[in-house]
């Protein structure tokens, strides 16, 4: 957003992490979403990256793009958010707009940033500063669905200020903008759209434990069913990263505060969080229906990102799989090429291999379908006796005992 705002504005990009900024000012993005040529050359011209917050008190527009996470008991942490309304509030001027692109619940922005930035700055919302809401949409890794060419919601707290913002985001995306009637509205689509995607990808994991019980595969019943012109092609797996498997909790807790208890939204959430585990036991009885020991057993796991192709392991499930195999004993090598180990937190305490070790596993698990997975082969890391276990429907069946 940096980038294609500097085509048109003078633009600064601010963030706590001094690593992060100072790795930008280079001309590099551990993201892999920029070309490294591209932010060069905003660098020399309109983008400036600091971590000082008095550069940018000659800004008019503030956009708030932080981690909008949950906590350990599932509730929405409202920290980064809260934290970030207070630093804009130190440098907000009279007629400045402050643009929320966080995913929360409907009502948040203005509940919970709005009394923070008037406490602190001591002016009046919707007279001294205004707000807005547009929500983030970007597709991590996809190089053709890429910022400019995603329609855009807007939203404002006054319908001047919203065509104001609509208005600016006009400037940088290509696909067009929708002016939402509220950021309400706007809060409530963006939060909306990926509750739906974890409901349904919800449905057919419950689909892959029922079809795995009869004997048949997902995939293939998947694949008939896609005959049909208006049958949604949702996939069995697993449901991390900081989206999906994380925003129905705030509109699961909105909804609760209301006195209503969102049933099919904590179901669906229940259920996707349950597949790690689920994949995990699928996995050890697997080998044990081989007659391969458990127990000091080597599995390779393919795969750590919570997507493919890109480098982002945010909230993956990868690892739950990996505490789940520990506790049989098991000697785990996670291979990811994506993966930096320098971007792994404290509490990672495994090695990350770029490449497959060289030694025989009994059990090898496909978990993230990496283009670099797919012409692997994988014979020359078998042992003669060995499971095969591919959750992305990935490799060549030729080799796999089990599709999810």
């Amino acid at each position: 957003m940096a980038i294609e705002f500097s085509k048109h504005f003078k633009t600064i990009g601010y963030d706590l992490n001094v690593k992060r900024v100072e790795e930008l000012n280079r001309g590099m993005d551990s993201t892999l979403e920029i070309n490294n040529i591209d932010l060069i050359n905003r660098l020399k011209t309109n983008l400036i990256v600091t971590d000082k917050i008095n550069e940018l008190k000659s800004c008019n527009y503030y956009i708030v793009t932080v981690p909008t996470p949950v906590d350990e008991n599932k509730n929405p942490d409202f920290g980064p958010l809260k934290n970030a309304s207070k630093i804009v509030s130190k440098i907000l001027k009279r007629g400045d707009t402050v643009i929320v692109e966080c995913t929360v619940y409907p009502g948040a922005t203005e509940e919970i940033c709005v009394p923070i930035i008037e406490r602190n700055s001591n002016l009046t919302y919707n007279k001294d500063f205004f707000m807005g809401y547009s929500p983030e949409r970007i597709n991590p890794g996809d190089k053709e669905r890429t910022l400019s060419k995603i329609v855009k919601i807007t939203s404002g707290s006054n319908p001047e200020v919203a065509k104001k913002i609509d208005n600016l985001y006009k400037k940088i995306i290509k696909a067009g903008t929708f002016r939402a009637s509220s950021i309400k509205v706007a809060e409530a689509a963006k939060v909306i759209e990926n509750s739906q995607r974890d409901i349904n990808i919800a449905f057919v994991n419950e689909l892959s434990k029922i079809f795995n019980l009869i004997g048949i595969d997902t995939n293939e019943v998947l694949d008939a069913a896609c005959t049909k012109w208006n049958f949604l092609n949702f996939r069995p797996g697993l449901v991390g990263g900081h989206c999906i498997g994380v925003d129905p909790y705030y509109l699961a807790k909105k909804s609760l505060s209301l006195g209503y208890n969102p049933e099919i939204i904590l179901s669906g959430r229940r259920l996707n969080d349950s597949m790690s585990k689920f994949v995990a036991h699928q996995l050890i009885e697997l080998m044990k229906s081989k007659k391969i020991t458990v127990k000091n057993s080597n599995i390779l796991i393919l795969g750590y990102t919570f997507k493919e192709n890109c480098p982002d392991h945010r909230n993956t499930k990868v690892l739950d799989i990996y505490l789940e195999l520990k506790k049989y004993n098991t000697n785990l090598s996670v291979v990811d090429p994506w993966v930096d180990s320098d971007s792994l937190v404290d509490n990672i305490s495994f090695e990350i291999y770029k490449n497959i070790p060289n030694k025989k596993f009994d059990a090898v698990l496909l978990a993230v379908c990496h283009n670099d997975f797919k012409n692997l082969d994988l014979n020359p890391y078998l042992n003669s006796k060995k499971v095969v276990y591919d959750l992305k429907g990935f490799l060549n069946k030729d080799i796999v005992d089990l599709r999810l």
